[in-house]
């Protein structure tokens, strides 16, 4: 969302687009398991994915919009040829098709340091019963369990248990959970 109504001013996040692209490689995959290389600015890279079929398929880079718009522009495969060959130098030529496109609302954007998801409880934003979450990626995903436990302990405003052991309370400030 670009704003939330009743939310204060303080409390709003900017969504700033990253749309990915994926391309298919024609062909069977020489490959049996996942390639992912150095991650770059805004995202981890193109990487090497493999579909239940085994079929290869490459992606996602990252492209700033200022609106999801999700148009697979095939002039994009010249830049995944160059990444992909940087790890896969055999790749042959014409054997990426554009796949498909998505966005990913991110809270942090270009030439910003990358920031992992945030949390906001009712301390921060003075709404009972309403927890935020907002740039919640894959790596959210994996610790999912964590970030229920942290929504649970700020909406009944009780101390959260850290991954050590120890207790720390439910602050009023936005709140990343450790996974």
């Amino acid at each position: 969302a670009v704003r939330i109504d009743g939310l204060p001013a303080h409390a709003q996040v900017q969504a700033h687009f990253a749309k990915g692209s994926y391309f298919s490689l024609a062909g069977r995959s020489p490959f049996d398991q996942l390639i992912y290389p150095l991650p770059e600015p805004g995202g981890l890279g193109v990487h090497l994915t493999l579909d239940l079929h085994g079929r290869a398929r490459f992606g996602p880079d990252v492209e700033w919009v200022s609106a999801p718009d999700y148009y697979c522009e095939p002039t994009r495969a010249d830049s995944f040829v160059a990444a992909i060959r940087r790890y896969w130098p055999g790749l042959p030529e014409g054997a990426l098709q554009p796949g498909y496109c998505g966005v990913r609302p991110k809270i942090s954007g270009p030439g910003e340091a990358a920031a992992d998801f945030r949390i906001d409880g009712p301390g921060l934003h003075g709404i009972g019963g309403l927890v935020n979450l907002f740039g919640i990626e894959s790596p959210g995903l994996t610790c999912c369990l964590s970030i229920a436990a942290h929504v649970a302990a700020l909406l009944e405003d009780r101390p959260l248990q850290a991954s050590t052991g120890s207790a720390t309370h439910a602050s009023p400030q936005a709140a990343a959970t450790s996974c």
